[in-house]
């Protein structure tokens, strides 16, 4: 990679506090600012409200303000995309009033919460599901560091990594991490009263439903509503909570950075190069590949990177390419490029499998924020499955059928050329399958003897260290229904132990105990794994035990509740409430579907998993692996190649990743024994397939 010059440098860090070029105006809505008071009231109220006002007026948006609570009724919250709980305490709404505003969130409707919105509530369990987090206690008002952990997000794009600034600080009943995404948190050592530890989320955003929510802890002063800072983190909330910005607000825990601000392990292949600066790598000339030299990886494992481009510039994110040496053109011809160009053709615009499989283009175009705004992509790799996620929406679903490809090795970021601007920050990975949920074991909910301990080696930095027999860690709102083993990665310089898993509370059932032996020293990591049993469904509160005899048992780094791909059997219902029939129920190979009068017969029952659908013991399959349109859809035995994927859509299709078609009904007849076909997708009734729950 190319060095900066000195002036060129100083140039870099001076522009990246700079405001992106003004976007296109978004389309006109509505907010109502709520800030009824039924316990302490603080005198920011008013300069919150105006500061509201003056971003709508700025921004396309009429603000409506009121602390009264009638305004809480079905049709009048349908008017408003958002709701903003500027500062509210205690209990201010009635059942009636809660129940209207929980339907509207559920239905699409967005949340904004500043500051003592955490300290409202306490009684109704939705709206602590919806703020994320209860008011536990605060310090004296004081400066503070805040670190930016998402400066992709609307809120916290433009904030720089490290934040200072004087506020009132909330220390918070929990930490919101497991259940939301944490955008920012506080460095409890920059200030004197934190109690939350080495992670103490201050903005977070969320999904509930079709809805969205965004809080921050800030604001809690009359000079924040006047901080230009403060007030774009707030119109940036607002605007993701209205659904005029897009951004991934999943919880995300278990990631390891490759490139958050250093460059080691990363390598140039070809022309141009990016520079770095601010924890921003932006390409300059090209066509070239900076691409992460360290180590190759498998096929399991979920990548991470946020990406701006500016005007029609064109980039892309490579996966699965040996190691290129000097010459780019090893990952093209022999990887994948998830595009970054969304003016190009459907295979060559973002999101698009380049030269292989074009995006879902509506779901993409839904997703997709303008150049000049930040961009989250998630690649997930699962064997030949390759899943494309732009801002949490899933574009594309591509299964390799390529016997010259694979999609394990490097991975890498593309410079295209001197007219192609693209930056991305916080390049990140997830190794492990997509079936199991890694939790980091620092971030828990509640403990006793553990604590944090940063280590070299550890997923996210920490591990769980300080275990002495007795001790405990909790982790609440696990979603572990379906889980069949436990998986953990241990270190242990010492005389090892066990972890026995629990839900409920310390003296809870025991799901599974995993033994924990010496690793060979303090900085060789392993991993255990038990079956489990009694696992209840859904989510559940998990208590970790630990037992053993002596100190210093063992660090715990993460874990995960490992569970089978989900199975469900069942009709497949399509045109007129007509289901998906082998015709005679013949189980030959070849054998013809149509679709037929539901009936209930083994020739009607499909079993779904993963991307296939089985019946009479064999697949739904594509004659010939053929792309024309009309091709004929048939049973086959079971043998894993792309003419027997089907990844439903959210138009309620059924794609062919390999063709890039769909399962459609032949001339949109729905007369039993019309045949089934492949044919291009038209999102027409006859290619809407329900399948079974």
């Amino acid at each position: 990679m190319k060095r900066l010059t000195l002036l060129s440098a100083a140039l870099l860090l001076a522009g990246a506090f700079v405001a992106t070029p003004a976007q296109a105006a978004d389309s006109a809505y509505d907010v109502l600012v709520f800030s009824k008071t039924a316990g302490f009231r603080h005198d920011a109220i008013p300069a919150g409200i105006q500061a509201v006002r003056d971003l709508g007026a700025a921004n396309n948006f009429t603000v409506t303000a009121t602390e009264d609570a009638a305004a809480f009724t079905t049709a009048n919250l349908a008017q408003y995309e958002a709701v903003v709980f500027m500062s509210t305490t205690g209990d201010v709404l009635n059942d009636a009033q809660q129940s209207a505003f929980e339907s509207y969130i559920r239905g699409g409707g967005g949340y904004v919460g500043v500051h003592a919105a955490a300290d409202t509530e306490y009684g109704w369990p939705f709206y602590g599901q919806l703020v994320g987090a209860w008011f536990a206690s605060h310090p004296a008002i004081q400066q503070v560091n805040s670190r930016t952990e998402d400066r992709a997000n609307p809120a916290t794009a433009h904030l720089p990594q490290t934040w200072t600034r004087t506020d009132e600080l909330y220390n918070y009943q929990t930490n919101p991490r497991s259940t939301a995404h944490v955008l920012a948190t506080l460095d409890e050592s920059s200030y004197s009263g934190g109690t939350m530890g080495g992670d103490h989320p201050i903005t977070w955003c969320k999904t509930i439903d079709a809805g969205r929510s965004f809080y921050t802890g800030f604001g809690h002063t009359q000079e924040s509503y006047s901080d230009s800072l403060f007030r774009t983190e707030l119109l940036g909330g607002i605007r993701y909570a209205a659904k005029r910005a897009q951004a991934d607000c999943r919880p995300e825990t278990g990631y390891t950075a490759l490139y958050n601000g250093s460059t080691t392990g990363w390598s140039q292949a070809g022309p141009g190069s990016f520079t770095n600066a601010d924890a921003t790598l932006s390409s300059t000339g090209g066509l070239g590949l900076f691409w992460y030299s360290t180590r190759q990886f498998g096929t399991s494992y979920s990548l991470k990177a946020d990406f701006r481009i500016t005007g029609d510039s064109n980039s892309g994110v490579y996966v699965g390419f040996p190691n290129p040496g000097n010459d780019p053109n090893i990952a093209i011809n022999q990887g994948y490029e998830i595009q970054i160009d969304a003016t190009d053709t459907p295979d060559h615009t973002t999101g698009a499998i380049y030269n292989f499989q074009s995006a879902n283009i509506a779901a993409r175009d839904a997703a997709l924020n303008p150049p000049g705004a930040w961009n989250t992509y998630e690649i997930l790799v699962e064997g030949q499955r390759l899943r494309v996620y732009l801002n949490s929406v899933l574009i594309n679903d591509f299964t390799n059928t390529d016997p010259a490809r694979n999609l394990d090795g490097y991975i890498g970021i593309q410079n295209h050329g001197s007219a192609d601007q693209v930056s991305f920050r916080n390049i990140r990975i997830r190794e492990g399958s997509a079936s199991s949920d890694v939790v980091q074991a620092e971030l828990f909910s509640a403990a006793s003897g553990v604590q944090p301990y940063t280590k070299a080696g550890a997923h996210n930095g920490q591990t769980l260290g300080y275990i002495e027999p007795g001790d405990w860690a909790a982790y609440n709102g696990l979603n572990i229904g379906g889980a069949t083993s436990f998986k953990a990665r241990v270190v242990s310089g010492g005389p090892g132990g066990q972890i026995q898993i629990r839900t409920g509370s310390t003296t809870g059932p025991i799901l599974g105990t995993v033994n924990v032996a010496n690793t060979g020293s303090w900085d060789t990591y392993a991993d255990v794994s038990t079956a489990l049993t009694g696992v209840p469904a859904g989510t559940a509160n998990v208590y970790l035990t630990f037992t053993g005899t002596g100190t210093g048992l063992f660090d715990l780094d993460d874990f995960t509740f490992v569970k089978a791909p989900a199975v469900t059997s069942g009709p497949v219902k399509g045109l007129a409430a007509k289901c998906l029939d082998v015709r005679g129920a013949a189980s030959a190979d070849g054998t013809q579907i149509q679709l037929y009068t539901c009936n209930g017969s083994a020739a009607q029952t499909w079993t779904v998993s993963g991307q296939a659908l089985r019946a009479l013991g064999k697949c739904l399959d594509i004659s010939g692996g053929g792309t024309a349109d009309g091709t004929k859809i048939q049973l086959w035995t079971c043998n894993g190649s792309g003419a027997q994927n089907w990844a439903p859509q959210a138009d309620g299709s059924l794609r062919n990743p390999q063709s890039n078609k769909c399962l459609d009904v032949a001339g949109g007849v729905s007369t039993d024994s019309t045949v089934v076909q492949l044919y291009t997708c038209n999102g027409s009734a006859a290619q809407k397939w329900t399948l079974p729950a």
